[in-house]
């Protein structure tokens, strides 16, 4: 095949299919230039010759409205989502099988559409008639929601457009397959094609996407990664069968603070809010014990109270075992090993189990003097008050390291009634309005102090 040769004018952008001294279109001498393919390999492998359109381009001082935003008017979801739900904007929401994502998602999408949201729910695993089900036995059947049952996302996609929702919910996007993609449905090629065809339209049409996406063994959304980069907000659905707490929690936001959690309950009428968990998380501890501590902790903006509970016990075998629920099991080996080395109280020989209460995750570091407190108060058999909080990030030096937003732990502390708070010294604290603070700079002298061991 010929090689295909054009020309353009550098004043005003005109494409001639000859060369010649002059442009016809601006009357400008010798502006025309022979045009270089955008790439040089072949044209099957590479882009070839042919050249796109220019996109127009703006500089960081252009000022633009901020995205729009449409409150749902349940607490919680508007919390985690920063503000509301952002107009043509892809989210993917995660969680275990059966932890509550399609009720909680039915129940986002009564609310938006009673809030004036042109809403579709398509549902790939479930027919109409047992979505309709679980409405009527959340108590919405009244709102205003359409429903499909599609995989087919050719079909999903030509409805979506005729239809011009401001909403679509897809449950979930494991279940839709492209007749362009030669694998079968599930599979990462299929939920990669179509996790990028619906967030790319999201963004053409102006119509808000919400995926929802099963977990894996491993614990990621069909696979290492795969949709969670193509998308602008992800939510994962956290929970224990055992608890009625579920938690929303934050992990990726374009347009809002991550990290940020939503607590809600697993009632016989779907999930309520939960506005205040802390006394939520609280609500269940009886009287003060060895081994437990109540730390405040910060998830998003948001300070949360729980409780620490540790247990030691003789370990019958050559290795002792280290069980951890709800945190970092390497955190709590460097803090055994902390209290080893620095302050002489040994744990060898001894079985170390950790829980957070009330299914919670921690990750934060601030909560290894809480830790740190629970392993001595068992230890020792020694409880602390029932009035005190405990915070702070321990180094492997033994030296107690301030925290951030020490102020807020400690309001929401007193607002729940305690009135004594074990913190590191230094950090911009204050007088913890009435509170009695007791700050310590290391590790050994908060042993010492507190519990006279080591």
């Amino acid at each position: 095949m010929a090689k295909t040769t054009s020309f353009s004018c550098n004043a005003c952008g005109a494409v001639h299919s000859k060369w010649s001294g002059r442009c016809d279109a601006c009357g400008e001498w010798n502006s025309i230039v022979e045009d270089a393919g955008i790439s040089t390999g072949p044209a099957k492998a590479s882009l070839g010759n042919a050249k796109g359109k220019r996109v127009p381009l703006t500089n960081l001082t252009t000022e633009e409205a901020p995205p729009q935003r449409t409150m749902s008017g349940l607490a919680e979801l508007d919390r985690v989502l920063g503000g509301g739900l952002v107009e043509a904007s892809a989210l993917l929401v995660g969680g275990d099988p059966g932890i509550g994502k399609s009720t909680l998602l039915l129940q986002a999408a009564a609310a938006f559409a009673r809030k004036g949201l042109k809403t579709i729910y398509v549902s790939g695993e479930e027919a109409s008639a047992q979505v309709r089900l679980r409405a009527e036995r959340l108590g919405l059947s009244d709102a205003p929601v359409q429903l499909a049952a599609e995989t087919n996302l050719r079909d999903i996609l030509t409805t979506i457009e005729a239809e011009r929702p401001r909403l679509v919910i897809i449950d979930s996007i494991q279940t839709m397959w492209s007749d362009s993609v030669g694998s079968a449905p599930g599979s990462v090629s299929q939920v990669r094609a179509a996790a990028h065809e619906l967030t790319s339209f999201a963004k053409r049409a102006g119509v808000s996407i919400i995926l929802v996406g099963h977990v894996t063994k491993d614990g990621q959304i069909a696979g290492p990664r795969v949709v969670e980069h193509m998308v602008d907000t992800v939510l994962y659905f956290e929970g224990e069968r055992g608890h009625q707490f579920r938690i929303l929690r934050a992990v990726k936001n374009r347009f809002g603070p991550a990290d940020e959690i939503g607590v809600f309950e697993m009632t016989g009428g779907g999930l309520s809010e939960v506005l205040n968990p802390s006394a939520l998380f609280l609500s269940e501890r009886g009287t003060p014990s060895a081994g437990s501590v109540v730390f405040s902790g910060i998830e998003g903006t948001r300070p949360v109270l729980v409780e620490l509970q540790a247990l030691v016990a003789p370990s019958p075998h050559s290795q002792p075992r280290r069980a951890v629920v709800g945190w970092d099991g390497a955190r709590l080996a460097m803090i055994l090993a902390v209290l080893e080395a620095r302050c002489g109280i040994p744990f060898t020989g001894l079985d170390v189990y950790l829980n957070v209460a009330g299914g919670m995750k921690i990750s934060e570091p601030a909560a290894d003097l809480a830790v740190a407190a629970a392993l001595l108060s068992v230890r020792e058999d020694t409880a602390l008050p029932a009035d005190t909080v405990v915070f702070g990030e321990i180094s492997l030096s033994a030296a107690l390291r301030p925290v951030g937003q020490s102020e807020n732990r400690l309001k929401e502390a007193q607002k729940l009634g305690f009135s004594s708070a074990i913190l590191p010294a230094g950090g911009k604290s204050g007088s913890g309005n009435g509170m009695n603070l007791t700050r310590v700079s290391d590790l050994t002298g908060f042993v010492g102090d507190i519990f006279g061991a080591g």
